[in-house]
């Protein structure tokens, strides 16, 4: 049944065609076929060399109307920040014990950590478990910081984090199928037009080689990347 439907999904789509972020987005959403509700996410591939460290892309972006997933926040912190993490309402807070759990059981069942400044050299060491899942905490996205409850208002807000990966792609979820059309559009917006801003000023070259948009199971939309520049224009 599942090749009938991709078929069926991949029927609306040109493979060929360039679309405008509107059209893309709308097809992305129409290609939905599962009974789950799937993720839309947006791929971009860029002109840089994530191996050079004034290459690196990242960055953090607010999604106009939310991910549509609940994310799992761990907060690393003691004494007074602890407090404020539960008050705040991250849903696993906590310093040694949590790190030992990660470490000696290879517990990531969270989507996203937060940690106070004072608590790095402690989250430093699970750099091997964290950071190959993106969820190492930085000061550059916010995630480093003392003000834990407006970190957490962001997050539930539906600020998201991307950041190139070895071959040159940012993979950045943009909201949910059922999402109303405009909503999914004015999220994928939000994201291009971050990416865009995010140059680094040693790229040389087309910065925007490629940006496709997808549900969870359907085919990749191919998006215009003169249309995407027209974003920030």
């Amino acid at each position: 049944m599942a090749g009938k439907k991709f078929k069926a999904a991949a029927a609306l789509v040109d493979p060929v065609k360039m679309y405008g972020v509107e059209e893309a987005v709308g097809l992305a959403k129409k290609t939905a076929r599962t009974k789950f509700d799937e993720t839309v996410d947006l791929a971009v591939r860029l002109g840089v060399d994530p191996k050079q460290a004034d290459q690196m892309v990242r960055g953090t972006v607010v999604l106009p109307h939310g991910t549509g997933k609940k994310v799992k926040i761990l907060v690393f912190a003691k004494g007074e920040k602890d407090k404020e993490a539960r008050d705040a309402g991250a849903d696993y807070v906590g310093a040694e014990d949590l790190a030992d759990k990660i470490t000696k059981e290879g517990w990531t069942d969270f989507d996203t950590v937060v940690a106070t400044p004072d608590i790095m050299g402690l989250v430093g060491r699970l750099g091997k478990v964290l950071g190959p899942r993106g969820l190492m905490p930085n000061p550059k996205t916010g995630t480093v910081t003392f003000d834990i409850a407006k970190a957490i208002k962001e997050i539930r807000a539906g600020k998201v984090e991307y950041r190139v990966e070895k071959a040159g792609i940012v993979h950045v979820p943009v909201g949910k199928a059922s999402f109303d059309e405009k909503k999914l559009v004015d999220n994928a917006k939000a994201v291009l037009e971050s990416i865009l801003k995010a140059k680094p000023g040693s790229s040389k070259g087309k910065y925007l080689r490629s940006a496709t948009v997808s549900t969870t199971m359907g085919p990749g939309v191919k998006i215009d990347t003169a249309a995407i520049e027209k974003i920030s224009g």
